[in-house]
C-alpha cells in the first residue's frame, strides 16, 4: 500500500507533469493582417464544382425568398436625420395599427433596426427579410407628452430615427431638439399620446430610454405580429390595388443651420 508521504510524491510529479506537457515555448513575434475584397470578380470564372454542388440549395432558397411582395417606385434608404425608408417604415407601423384596434398619434422606427436598402422595382420577401430579419413584433404604448419630448430629445441626439408622416422635428447639428408637433400641433406636456413602433425599443435600446416609461402595451407575441409581415401585408395591399409602394423625404426632421 503506497504511504500517504509517496502519494503526496507521486501527485506532486504527476501535477508538474501535466504542467509541463501543457506549456508551450512558442512566442508571438509579429502579426500581419490582409484584407479580401469579395465582388463581382469572381462571378467571372464560376467554379462549375461548386456551383453544382450548391444548385440544389439554391433552388430551396429561391423557392422562399423569390415570392413577389409588391413593387416600389424608387431605391429607398434609411438615412439620418430622415430617409425614405426609415419614413416608410415609421408608416407602415402606423398603417398595421387598424389591424390591432389602435389609433397611434406617431409611429417609431429604430435606424438600427433597417437592415438593408430597398431595392427600385419587384420587392419579393427576401429583400423584406433583408430590411427586418429580426423577431421584432409590431407594439403600441402610451407616453405623455413630456415624455414624448423626452424621446423626441433622445431621437435628436443620435441624429434622427425614423418617424412616421404626423411628425415634424427640428434639431440643431449637435444634437439638441429645437422644437416638435404632431399632427400639426405643439406637443401638450400634459395629455397622452398612443405610438406605433417595435417590441424591441419599448425596453429602451438604441439609446430612447424613454420608451421604458410606457403604459397601456399591446404588445402580441404570435409570429404572424413580425414586423417584416406587416411590412409585407403592407406591399400586397398596395400591389392589390394596383399601385406601387412610395416614400418621400418630407422636412419629417430637419437640422437647423
Amino acid at each position: 500500500m503506497m504511504t500517504m508521504n509517496r502519494k503526496a510524491l507521486f501527485s506532486g510529479l504527476l501535477m508538474a507533469t501535466v504542467l509541463t506537457a501543457c506549456s508551450s515555448h512558442y512566442q508571438v513575434v509579429s502579426i500581419e493582417r490582409s484584407r479580401i475584397l469579395v465582388d463581382n470578380r469572381y462571378d467571372r470564372q464560376p467554379d462549375a464544382e461548386a456551383a453544382a454542388f450548391l444548385a440544389p440549395f439554391k433552388h430551396q432558397v429561391d423557392s422562399v425568398m423569390g415570392p413577389v411582395m409588391g413593387r416600389s417606385a424608387r431605391y429607398m434608404q434609411a438615412q439620418r436625420p430622415e430617409g425614405t425608408l426609415s419614413n416608410l417604415l415609421a408608416d407602415i407601423m402606423v398603417w398595421g395599427a387598424k389591424d390591432y384596434n389602435e389609433q397611434p398619434d406617431f409611429g417609431v422606427y429604430n435606424m438600427g433596426g433597417v437592415r438593408a436598402d430597398l431595392p427600385k422595382g419587384i420587392v419579393t420577401y427576401g429583400n423584406i427579410l433583408d430590411i427586418a430579419p429580426f423577431e421584432n413584433k409590431i407594439a403600441f404604448g402610451t407616453l405623455s407628452g413630456a415624455e414624448v419630448l423626452e424621446l423626441f430629445s433622445e431621437m435628436a441626439a443620435s441624429g434622427g430615427e425614423g418617424v412616421s408622416s404626423s411628425v415634424r422635428m427640428v434639431i440643431t447639428k449637435d444634437g439638441k431638439l429645437v422644437s416638435a408637433t404632431i399632427n400639426g400641433e405643439p406637443i401638450d406636456p400634459a395629455r397622452d399620446y398612443r405610438f406605433a413602433t417595435i417590441d424591441y425599443l419599448l425596453g429602451g435600446t438604441d439609446k430612447m430610454t424613454t420608451f421604458k416609461k410606457c403604459r397601456n402595451i399591446n404588445s402580441p407575441q404570435g409570429k404572424e405580429h413580425n414586423s417584416r409581415f406587416i411590412i409585407m401585408n403592407y406591399f400586397k395591399e398596395k400591389a392589390a390595388q394596383g399601385q406601387e409602394v412610395d416614400a418621400q423625404i418630407e422636412g419629417r426632421i430637419t437640422v437647423k443651420e
